[in-house]
């Protein structure tokens, strides 16, 4: 008999964006590990393999940032997309937006609002670190102006940004059903970013 101090029923009192990071924390590191990989801070190459890959995933999801469902749920979401920044720092270093498109990986479909609450999460915490990742590229000679665009922090600071997705996020009336597809949803998007990094560096090597 489950107890009224099981772990399953502590995690699930605990407010989405708790339940998301706790669920998705080894998924994260191997994650970082996968984009480590591609040495992206070592060279101007290595940063296009990384860049690379940021494209590729901005593309999949920018279609959330501009559903009206989710801007209901999330206000200024669409605001917050990159998708644009990192086309711009593809155009900078001389990347043909069309070879960055891969036919032949398999593209997850994200079959609920829920499900893409957690996509959302994901990208979102991505720009959280943001700030280290810009650090190293400016070894690079690149920058919020150009090249690193999409690493660029909002005018209200990386912080304050994150908390008030967070603050939304947790504030949307989910069934416990829901919260689940939102958990599935940001392994899925962890599981995605894995494989593209995999994509790019195996591609790299022929």
């Amino acid at each position: 008999m489950e107890t009224l101090l099981s772990p399953s029923r502590e995690t699930n009192t605990l407010p989405l964006s708790k339940r998301l990071k706790l669920d998705t924390h080894t998924a994260h590191e191997h994650v970082d590990k996968a984009i480590m990989e591609l040495a992206p801070f070592a060279s101007l190459e290595g940063y296009k393999r990384f860049l690379t890959v940021q494209y590729q995933f901005q593309r999949h999801t920018e279609v959330l940032y501009l559903q009206p469902e989710l801007n209901d749920w999330l206000e200024g979401l669409a605001e917050r997309s990159r998708y644009q920044a990192v086309i711009r720092d593809c155009q900078d270093l001389a990347l043909n937006l069309d070879d960055l498109t891969d036919d032949a990986l398999s593209v997850p479909a994200i079959e609920s609002q829920a499900a893409a609450v957690g996509w959302l999460y994901v990208n979102e915490g991505s720009n959280l670190g943001a700030a280290f990742l810009l650090k190293y590229a400016s070894q690079l000679n690149l920058s919020i102006n150009f090249g690193a665009r999409h690493l660029a922090p909002s005018d209200a600071g990386r912080g304050l940004h994150w908390r008030r997705f967070t603050a939304q996020l947790d504030a949307i009336p989910l069934s416990e059903e829901q919260a689940n597809e939102a958990l599935n949803g940001a392994r899925a998007a962890f599981t995605f970013v894995k494989s593209l990094a995999s994509n790019v560096l195996t591609n790299n090597q022929k």
